[in-house]
């Protein structure tokens, strides 16, 4: 049995396997570093420098079928029948009362579509997907251990890889390239305000990449540093921040949706709510002024005992200029309309109309 079926019977991502002396904990369906030299220092070279990182609990699914752009064009929020190749999109897929099934980036290869999405979704999504391949000629693969994905952000990434001689993409474009004579996909990520990139490669090559990017001067950083970032710039994370309750408007998340693309599984519901130009709840950021609460906790209009929303992720920042707390959390409409004093269990919760500035 080959090494990469070995690690992934584990459960630890092919990263994981490289560093057993880390800190290391399950993070969406993989066991991946949690921390290297601490949260606030990985937290500070993706704000300030460059920091790499593991993202082997991604997985791609490979769409492939002479019907397949017409396929999933008609099971996604965003277009596919109009996405160039070589560049992708952020999409959600719906169930048929609208409501958020999971999400992920579809991208357009020359002869064949990816849908990246996380371990835990991916169980999911599959068998959803599956369900409405009826007639069409369309076959879903979903790529193996022996593929691995990093990541690299920060305001240095892109001068790290024009210093190894690597192409540096457009936002959400893809560029197959060569690292020292290693076969590797650079992908321009989303990112709010740091430059992002995904690094797709074979897991064994990863020990020799992860070496030749580290020594060009990106420093390691666990998921925690990169969920601590994710919060501080208000993107929200499928089975935390955004669940199958909820509707896509309500998640802020415009860059998911097409209006001019044709028929979806859901879209009637999205156009209804447009054509309504109203939700009773939305996700939003906000400035906790009191301890991180545990996810899940009730928020409340001040003087008025009926809950009005709930904190779905938080994190306590101790950065140098950012000694703050900051949270995500969904919220009804009304009482941000009315400006209420917003209260939590551990003390009060500020709505943020845009991320902070960055230290």
């Amino acid at each position: 049995m080959s090494e990469p079926l070995q690690i992934a019977e584990t459960g630890l991502t092919p990263l994981a396997a490289l560093f057993p002396a880390v800190e290391l904990q399950m993070h969406l369906g993989r066991i991946t570093p949690r921390v290297f030299a601490g949260i606030e220092s990985g937290l500070a070279s993706l704000i300030h420098s460059a920091a790499i990182y593991d993202l082997g609990y991604l997985t791609r699914v490979r769409i492939t079928g002479d019907d397949s752009v017409r396929w999933l064009n008609g099971m996604v929020t965003n277009t596919v029948q109009s996405l160039p190749q070589g560049y992708g999109n952020y999409t959600l897929i719906l169930n048929a009362q609208g409501r958020i099934q999971g999400d992920g980036y579809v991208f357009r290869a020359t002869d064949h579509l990816l849908l990246e999405t996380d371990r835990v979704q991916s169980s999911r999504l599959l068998p959803h997907l599956d369900h409405f391949i009826i007639m069409d000629d369309v076959e879903l693969h979903e790529l193996d251990a022996a593929s691995t994905t990093l990541g690299l952000t920060g305001p240095q990434a892109p001068s790290i890889l024009k210093a190894l001689g690597l192409p540096v993409p457009h936002t959400l474009a893809f560029v197959p390239a060569t690292l020292q004579g290693i076969a590797i996909t650079i992908v321009s990520a989303y990112s709010v305000r740091i430059p992002r990139f995904e690094l797709w490669l074979s897991a064994e090559h990863l020990a020799e990449v992860w070496r030749i990017f580290t020594e060009a001067g990106a420093a390691p950083a666990g998921f925690a540093a990169l969920e601590s970032l994710r919060i501080l710039e208000g993107v929200p994370r499928y089975g935390v921040d955004m669940t199958d309750r909820y509707l896509p408007q309500e998640t802020n998340q415009s860059r998911a949706l097409n209006f001019n693309k044709g028929c979806y599984l859901g879209q009637e519901i999205v156009e209804r709510i447009r054509s309504r130009a109203t939700v009773h709840r939305t996700l939003r950021q906000f400035e906790l002024h009191g301890a991180p609460p545990p996810l899940g906790t009730e928020i409340f209009a001040e003087g008025d005992d009926k809950p009005i929303g709930e904190i779905t992720s938080a994190a306590r920042y101790a950065l140098p200029g950012l000694p703050r707390t900051f949270a995500l959390g969904m919220i009804r409409v009304e009482a941000l309309e009315r400006k209420a004093v917003i209260t939590y269990s551990g003390g009060r919760a500020t709505p943020l109309d845009e991320p902070p500035v960055l230290p």
